[in-house]
This record gives structure tokens, C-alpha cells and sequence, in this order.
């Protein structure tokens, strides 16, 4: 491994972040609240994605007491299309705890804050080091990689027990006196130059020290473990008339996509048709007799582990009374109240079809 003492790479790095850093709202402001809540956001998320929604975000939870007290559904839905939704249940949950226990203000020692939901050691250390300056290393993936090239790492990245190793190697090279400033000018250096296809060594300020640079290694490290292929769930949807009204389901609030709402629906089985599988899906998990109409369109989306494939089709209901079986809610609404409800992402991809659909049937109504 590359030898480089500390204060060299501070030395290089910080005036570099101070003079190239890019202006972000959160970094206007020591203020753990909207500093967590900013790291919650850019959690798996861009940075450009993410600004916009921390703009209406705080507008709406300025503060704990604003947070803790609003209805989950309503964070869903000023959540609805950034992805991971745990991160908004578990920011929820926290919140509520602070204000409970806390009289409203984030816990500013390690064990106290790193205790609430959704608060990893990853949060931990980027809250506490920018808002208090306490002398917390961060480690995501941005620092992954720069410390990869930096001293040559070869532990794979994506393994989980190498993460000890970045770890370690994070905390020997925290600049101590103002540690908030040196952790987001590494990740930043991540961001920015030390990108993962195509670093920009002409233009860092570290490269004089960076092991892979030095020796025309930038392609070889950080080093990745190949990632399995990706597998595929075929499932099937399907949107419910019954006098002009839709039927919408409300996924368990635990697990993938918890709290969201969608269309009825599940996986198709081996052999078996979409459209049959679509019928039995809903009869399973609604109680209802429906019978198909079309098929609308086919949805492809990624999640973490796995993809889908959706065969979304229009149905009309036939008989039967709605009855759960696994949803934790459901309502018959109109189509132009479906902006109201947080769907998630998958759902969003087929909305412009559905309004073709009833554009297509005042045509009809008024020829």
C-alpha cells in the first residue's frame, strides 16, 4: 500500500474543496436537522436529484416538531420518485423519537444518535462531523474510491468485510481540527474528479500523491467484485373500472416499498399467461372477479436486487367486495385524485397511458 502522510493530503485537498466545492443548500448552514436530513436524501441518490427535493422538503418539516408530528403518507408523498422509502419511514420514526425523548434537538454523542432509526454509522459520522465537528470519519463510496487510487487498495470495494479496511484508513487520515470540512472535501474529490469511468487526474489536486495515478493504474483500482446477474420478476397489474372509479391498494408498511400505494396485482407463475395471472392475482389479493380488457402497456424498472417486467392491463370489475389479503389499505377513486397518493416509481411510468385511456373515452362520450 502507498505510503502518504496526512497532513499532505490535507494540504492539497481542503484549499481545493474551499475553492472549487459546488453550492449546495445544506452546506449553507451548521444545522444538524437539515444536515441529516440532506444525508438521508443523498443516500444511493444523485446530488442533482436530490436538491429539489431537500428545497420542498424543508419548506414543508422545517424543524423536528414540523417532522415528527406529519403523517406518514404525507412524507411519502413529498418523498414520491426519489426511491428508497425506508430512508423517509425511518426519518419519521427518528424524528418522532427525538422529539419524544430529546425535547426536539438531535442527540449530539455517537451512541445516542446512532440508536435511532435509520441512523447508520455512515450518518453518524457525516452529521456530527459537519454540524458539531466532532472527529468522525465518513465512509461511502466516493471515499471508497479515492482512498482505492490513493493508496492502491486491492479489497474489492463492493465486499462487505473490506469495509473494515477503508474504515481504518479513513480514521488514520481524518484531519482532526476541522474534520466536517476534510470529510466533505473526500467525497467531494469522489464527486467530482475522482470519478469511477473516467477520473479527471489532470485537474486533482492529489494526484501528485495518488499511487494509482503514479503508476497509470486509475483503470485497475478501486478494484470490484463482478456483481451477479440481476434477476427478473414478470409480473402482472391491473387497473380496476367500476363507474369511473379505480381501485388503488396500499402496500404494509414494512418492507420493500412500504406505505406506497399501486395497482392490484402480483408475479406470474410459471406457463401461465399474463392476463390469466393478472385475474388470479387479483382474486387472491382483492376478493374480486374481474375480467380483462387490454393490455394498456409493459413497464421495465430496477430495483436494487432485481428488475420487473409488468404487463399493465385495463380491467372491469365484475363482482365481489374487496378483501385484503396482504395490502393494508385500498380506496375506489377517481382518476384525477390519484395525484394525491404516493405511488411509487414503477406505478408513475404507465400514468400517461391512463390518461390517453380517458382521453380517449370522452372522445367516445362526445361523438
Amino acid at each position: 500500500m502507498v505510503n502518504i502522510r496526512p497532513s499532505e493530503l490535507h494540504d492539497k485537498l481542503i484549499p481545493w474543496y474551499h475553492a472549487n466545492r459546488r453550492d449546495l443548500p445544506w452546506r449553507n448552514t451548521k444545522d444538524p436537522y437539515c444536515i441529516w436530513v440532506s444525508e438521508v436524501m443523498l443516500q444511493q441518490t444523485q446530488v442533482s436529484t436530490v436538491v429539489p427535493y431537500y428545497r420542498q422538503f424543508m419548506i414543508y418539516y422545517p424543524d423536528i416538531p414540523h417532522l415528527a408530528s406529519a403523517p406518514e403518507e404525507d412524507i411519502l408523498k413529498r418523498w414520491e420518485g426519489l426511491g428508497y422509502y425506508a430512508r423517509a419511514r425511518n426519518l419519521l420514526k427518528a424524528a418522532g423519537e427525538i422529539a419524544a425523548k430529546y425535547d426536539g434537538k438531535i442527540p449530539d454523542q455517537w451512541d445516542l444518535f446512532r440508536s435511532l432509526p435509520g441512523v447508520g454509522d455512515y450518518i453518524a459520522s457525516a452529521v456530527l462531523s459537519i454540524a458539531h465537528g466532532a472527529a468522525y470519519a465518513v465512509v461511502d463510496g466516493n471515499v471508497k474510491r479515492v482512498m482505492a487510487r490513493l493508496f492502491c487498495i486491492d479489497d474489492p470495494v463492493n465486499q462487505a468485510n473490506s469495509h473494515k479496511v477503508f474504515s481504518v484508513l479513513a480514521k488514520a487520515m481524518l484531519e482532526k481540527n476541522d474534520p466536517g470540512t476534510y470529510n466533505q472535501a473526500v467525497m467531494e474529490l469522489g464527486a467530482l474528479i475522482c470519478k469511477p469511468k473516467t477520473p479527471a487526474c489532470d485537474r486533482c489536486p492529489v494526484s501528485s500523491l495518488c499511487g494509482a495515478h503514479k503508476n497509470a493504474k486509475t483503470d485497475v483500482y478501486p478494484v470490484r467484485i463482478k456483481a451477479k446477474k440481476t434477476p427478473v420478476r414478470e409480473m402482472a397489474t391491473g387497473i380496476i373500472y367500476k363507474k369511473n372509479k379505480l381501485l388503488i391498494i396500499r402496500r404494509p408498511s414494512r418492507g420493500l416499498l412500504g406505505g406506497l400505494w399501486e395497482f392490484p396485482g402480483g408475479q406470474i407463475r410459471n406457463m401461465e399467461s399474463t392476463g390469466d395471472a393478472c385475474i388470479r392475482t387479483i382474486a387472491e389479493k382483492v376478493n374480486l372477479n374481474i375480467e380483462v380488457d387490454r393490455l394498456l402497456t409493459r413497464v421495465d424498472h430496477a430495483y436494487t436486487h432485481f428488475k420487473i417486467k409488468m404487463d399493465v392491463f385495463t380491467c372491469e370489475y365484475i363482482s365481489g367486495r374487496v378483501k385484503l389479503n396482504g395490502p393494508m389499505d385500498f380506496r375506489w377513486v377517481s382518476q384525477d385524485s390519484l395525484t394525491r397518493f404516493p405511488f411509487h416509481k414503477a406505478i408513475h411510468k404507465f400514468f400517461p397511458h391512463l390518461i390517453e385511456v380517458k382521453n380517449r373515452c370522452k372522445m367516445r362520450q362526445n361523438s
